[in-house]
């Protein structure tokens, strides 16, 4: 006898006398549907005949008797836009807020579904279903979901977790397993996280349409604030995982406002630290590596996952060294030499460290500064809109072709600089209000005299006053490439006087090196950069540009 079944797997091609005179075969119970799902292991029954009377030895073939109201118990994937009738039993383990698309014209709110197999899909409900479910579905509940949309996802906004989606509209239904039901239990606490470590982030910054999880303590959270000419709002904040490595992750627009609201409130009113959950952010190269919030991020603020809550209580009892405030119990058995750190909470590297290490980023050193060479140039003209930077002495109006428009060069003050310490010496460049403070002039008077006049600043003041001083310098180590040659430079963002007596330096010509020009190499990161401090910097970069 041969059987088929048909391609929606509910109906086979079979007639009940022919089942009823095969005597080799067996019957199951069907699948329960949504209605009675009650009845899963209550009212099965089986029935056994007897072996057929041939020479061939009996095979036992299992047949479910399919209803016409049949309904398929599935898990996540087996599920497609093809399977009719399905049903499946899935956790909430993420809800997002509801938020405007794109074009403003509707609104919708992302969930993030688990089943008991621990496989993840994301789930879209739109306006009038986040009214009709707004009391329904909550975070960690479980529930009985019948025949939402299944759709392909895109990668327009990042990678997604599944290769399909479901919408919830009203033609789903959503049944609660309360925890009174009898027969259906609710799934335990979710445990998975699909995490991102710190060290492993400097690896995917090759791909702009990565999205990762992160999990990670909040040291410092900034104010609101506009970023740029593009005046989009944001805010940052800085990011540490229990290496102690730091990241600056921007929240854009209404993330800053509501999300970023929060966590500074918290920050504020809380004794211990805090840990966020974000998930589905990107990774932008702004300041060596940073991370932003991208289109379908979600941010959750002390999660009740078994990993954050041993992150949490890390927190609490590292928060004095992860704030920077000298310990009362300082180890001295301790095989690793302890962490040297600024007064903000900033790990302290020394010159020769910065200088081999691979990674882009933020870094802090105590070092002296001078300036070896008396007669380079030290101010440029840049376009007054975009601050192009021109590579020429001319300041009549021109057409700039980024800004779109007549404008006009204008002056700025910049400059190399040496940075010394008992490891090594680098060079490094300093610009714009930290330029002009050293050199104790404007970058319109240091044009009119080394342009206009054609002489040579004096720096004997200069040299005077950065004598015998050490400085505690914010660096960032950036990277660009022309052809098969990688260039490395640091820029001074900030720096402030270190009150104590300074280091000892000698012969400091002899000493000078040039580890941050890299030819014919390609530049590969392996470490973590850190982010900005957690006090005030003096000098704030400029915002990363907005991704969605």
């Amino acid at each position: 006898m041969t059987v088929a079944a048909s391609s929606d797997n509910t109906d086979f091609i079979c007639t009940k006398m022919n089942l009823l005179n095969c005597p080799h075969i067996r019957t199951l119970h069907p699948m329960p549907t949504a209605g009675n799902s009650a009845q899963l292991n209550t009212n099965v029954s089986n029935i056994e005949t007897n072996r057929c009377h041939s020479k061939q030895p009996a095979t036992t073939i299992w047949l479910p008797i399919l209803p016409t109201n049949m309904v398929l118990r599935v898990n996540i994937n087996q599920i497609e836009p093809a399977t009719r009738d399905w049903i499946c039993k899935v956790q909430i383990v993420e809800i997002g807020r509801p938020r405007e698309s794109l074009d403003k014209k509707c609104t919708f709110q992302n969930l993030i579904l688990e089943d008991e197999e621990e496989c993840q899909i994301k789930a879209v409900m739109y306006t009038d279903e986040i009214e009709q479910y707004a009391a329904t579905l909550k975070l960690f509940h479980t529930y009985l979901i019948s025949t939402a949309r299944v759709k392909a996802s895109q990668a327009s906004y990042g990678k997604p977790i599944h290769k399909f989606y479901w919408i919830l509209d009203k033609e789903t239904v959503i049944e609660q397993i309360k925890p009174s039901h009898e027969v259906e239990k609710a799934l335990p606490p979710p445990t998975k996280l699909n995490i991102t470590t710190f060290d492993r982030i400097p690896h995917l910054m090759v791909d702009s349409a990565a999205e990762i999880d992160i999990l990670a303590i909040v040291l410092h959270c900034g104010p609101q604030k506009n970023a740029g000419r593009s005046h989009h709002r944001c805010r940052e904040i800085t990011l540490c995982d229990n290496q102690k490595s730091q990241f600056l992750f921007t929240l854009w627009e209404d993330f800053g406002e509501i999300e970023g609201h929060e966590i500074a409130s918290k920050m504020a009113t809380e004794p211990d630290l805090l840990v966020i959950l974000a998930r589905s952010i990107g990774i932008s190269t702004y300041q060596g590596l940073s991370l932003q919030t991208r289109y379908n991020s979600t941010l959750r603020v002390n999660p009740n996952y078994p990993q954050a809550v041993a992150l949490i209580n890390w927190a609490k009892e590292n928060k004095t060294m992860l704030l920077g405030c000298p310990s009362e119990k300082t180890s001295t058995s301790s095989s690793t030499a302890p962490m040297i750190l600024t007064t903000g909470g900033q790990q302290l590297l020394s010159i020769a460290e910065i200088s081999s290490a691979p990674s882009m980023g933020i870094f802090y050193v105590e070092a002296e500064m001078a300036i070896l060479d008396d007669f380079q140039d030290f101010c440029v003209l840049e376009c007054s809109g975009c601050k192009q930077k021109k590579r020429t002495k001319d300041r009549k109006d021109f057409d700039c072709p980024k800004c779109n428009r007549k404008t006009s060069l204008v002056p700025r003050c910049s400059f190399q600089i040496d940075l010394i310490d008992n490891t090594a010496t680098t060079t490094a460049s300093i610009s714009a209000d930290l330029g002009e403070k050293i050199l104790s002039m404007t970058a319109e008077d240091i044009f009119d005299i080394t342009c206009t006049k054609r002489q040579s600043l004096s720096l004997t003041h200069v040299h005077e006053m950065l004598s015998n001083k050490v400085f505690t310098i914010q660096l960032r180590k950036s990277s660009w490439g022309s052809s098969n040659t990688t260039h490395t430079t640091l820029s001074i963002l900030s720096y402030t006087e270190k009150k104590h007596a300074p280091q000892t330096t000698t012969d400091r010509t002899s000493k000078k090196i040039k580890p941050l020009e890299i030819t014919e190499v390609e530049v590969i990161t392996t470490t973590t950069a850190a982010a900005s401090s957690n006090a005030p910097p003096k000098f704030e970069p400029p915002t990363p540009t907005k991704k969605v």
